[in-house]
């Protein structure tokens, strides 16, 4: 299962347990800013950084980060949503401005996707040259980069980050399996990686356990790793708290976001409203809510001049996970080749609240892996369900037998008899139709920016959405190019192109494009050009799919003319 693919399916939750929450309708209402709302800031004390013990209790802010003149809390941004994705955010302006950030969310860190998934950041299933290789390539190696910190500061990546270097594999049964599998191994060494190919005896010798038969054989990449979502959320939030004594930080869990507060003059977004807390935001603000972004937006915009679809959806998946699993080990994080077309996989939806999971509209897909517990972590499904998170045995049972199919020593073994050793994570992704995340403005609200719909990527893209959001709010989208150039793919800018314009207006107004000013203020874009598109969007029908493609059309030319306008920055640079 993905890496930010799931939430746990808490039962008998305490009232301190993490409990996800879906933003109801007719909640949110965007309206004028005033200076009356008082506001009491949580965050959290950095007496330990032990994550099972502190379990995120909330104290007082450090530092008071008020206005003058108002009672209500001010940061340079306000990130709402603290998934890996806000979270690692948080972490680039920490350590990349001189920004103060708060962050927001309706529970807390791991309550919802990221907690739950899988925790690889493998490389083999990966496409070069896709729209978001790049971006997976750059987040890759700022993880590699983190690891090896942790190690120059004299402590164990495994321990801070449940970092594993497995290995990965995409394993396939038949010829026709396998001739696919030696393209994409040709392919990813033509894109400077180390994979390889094995045969069924050279896969026998690394994994003894799996079974393909003399046909089978894996697309193979030694250095990939994995990670423990938990414990890395548990260091990325140690780091961020480091800045709260310097008023840089503060964190405000258990606060769903009510609204957006506008400027009447600019309509820039200002403040964001929680049902506790006014939270004022001088620079920016990042949507980071995973599968609520959505229903968020929507009821945000409800009653506003702006129309707006996000069409994220909540893809529901299942991990069943088992301790002291003792009938064999996983040497390496495992796939099976029709891995891909189940990631990609568009699927029947049932939306309705009152209908359940039905495992005939599932996809599964065998993924399998060791934790750095030691416990055999078996995948994936994936259904489009609505936001149902309750644990469907069907369900569970079909991704033990579809297991069974690679792992034969399975079927000697009793699911019902490893009840009492096995945990169920059920959690939902955010799937986004066309499968690219959304990493950019959002149309009508300046100095608004969305960073969400990765599906089950999240952990894998989490550190190269966070550097591109820093590069857009910074407005240096040159120092991405310039990166990349480089070979550091800074920002990931190719990426940057192709993922930004994955939100469809319904009905755009010319003063309500954000795309329009945010290109010329980078000079990426004339006035003539911009309405050149403009026009051509305006012309198209009132259709999802057509504006999109009207919108990816302006986007290919912010690119173009970055390169075109290359010599022409020196202004910019020197402003920075």
């Amino acid at each position: 299962m993905a890496t930010s693919a799931l939430k746990i399916a808490l039962t008998n939750r305490s009232p301190d347990a993490a409990v996800p929450c879906r933003y109801p309708a007719g909640t949110i209402r965007i309206s004028a800013l005033s200076n009356t709302t008082k506001a009491h800031p949580l965050s959290f004390s950095q007496s330990s950084t032990n994550y099972e013990a502190t379990r995120f209790r909330p104290t007082r802010a450090f530092g008071s980060n008020r206005v003058s003149g108002s009672g209500d809390p001010a940061f340079d941004v306000v990130i709402v949503g603290a998934g890996i994705i806000g979270l690692t955010i948080a972490r680039q302006f920490l350590l990349g401005s001189n920004l103060s950030v708060a962050i927001v969310d309706a529970a807390v860190p791991c309550a919802g996707a990221t907690g739950a998934g899988q925790g690889y950041i493998w490389r083999v299933h990966k496409i070069p040259g896709s729209d978001k290789w790049e971006l997976a390539m750059r987040s890759h190696q700022l993880w590699e980069e983190m690891a090896e910190s942790i190690t120059i500061q004299g402590m164990d990546p495994l321990l801070e980050l449940g970092w594993k270097k497995t290995g990965s594999m995409l394993v396939g049964r038949t010829e026709e399996d396998c001739l696919a599998l030696r393209k994409k191994v040709e392919n990813l060494v033509d894109a400077g990686l180390g994979a390889k190919f094995l045969s069924s005896d050279e896969l026998m010798a690394e994994e003894p356990s799996l079974n393909l038969g003399k046909e089978g054989g894996a697309a193979f990449m030694p250095d990939d790793c994995q990670i423990d979502a938990r414990r890395a959320v548990a260091f990325i939030e140690k780091a961020n708290r480091a800045f709260a004594a310097e008023g840089r930080y503060a964190e405000f869990f258990y606060e769903p976001v009510t609204g957006l507060l506008r400027s009447e003059s600019s309509g820039e977004v200002e403040a964001v409203q929680t049902s506790k807390t006014t939270l004022r935001s001088k620079k920016a603000v990042i949507i980071a809510a995973g599968s609520w972004t959505g229903s968020l937006m929507h009821d945000i915009l409800k009653d506003s001049e702006i129309e707006l679809d996000f069409p994220v959806k909540p893809r529901k998946g299942h991990l069943l996970v088992l301790e002291n699993f003792k009938s064999f080990k996983v040497n390496h994080g495992l796939m099976e080749a029709g891995y891909v077309n189940h990631e990609s996989a568009t699927l029947s939806s049932t939306t309705d609240p009152g209908n359940k999971s039905d495992a005939n509209t599932a996809s599964i897909s065998m993924t399998a892996t060791m934790d750095m517990s030691g416990r055999l972590v078996l995948g994936s499904s994936r259904q489009l369900v609505g936001f149902d998170t309750e644990i469907d045995e069907s369900i569970i049972d079909r991704i033990w037998d579809r297991a069974s199919e690679f792992f034969p020593q399975l079927k000697e073994a009793s699911l019902r008899e490893l009840s009492e050793s096995r945990e169920v994570r059920v959690g939902l992704r955010p799937y986004m139709p066309g499968g690219k995340p959304v990493i950019g403005p959002v149309p009508g609200l300046p100095m608004t920016f969305f960073a969400a719909g990765h599906e089950g990527e999240g952990l894998s893209l989490a550190l190269g959405t966070a550097e591109m959001i820093l590069n857009m709010v910074l407005e240096s989208p040159h120092k991405a190019r310039k990166g990349q150039e480089q070979g550091s793919l800074q920002g990931a800018v190719e990426s940057e192109k192709t993922l930004t314009v994955g939100v469809v207006p319904r009905k755009v107004a010319r003063e309500e494009i954000d795309l329009n000013e945010s290109a010329k203020k980078q000079g990426l874009m004339t006035d003539e050009e911009f309405q050149a598109i403009l026009d051509d969007v305006n012309r198209m029908e009132d259709d999802t799919a057509v504006v999109a493609e009207g919108l990816d059309l302006a986007s290919r030319v912010v690119g173009e003319s970055e390169v075109a306008e290359e010599g022409n920055r020196s202004e910019s640079q020197a402003r920075e």
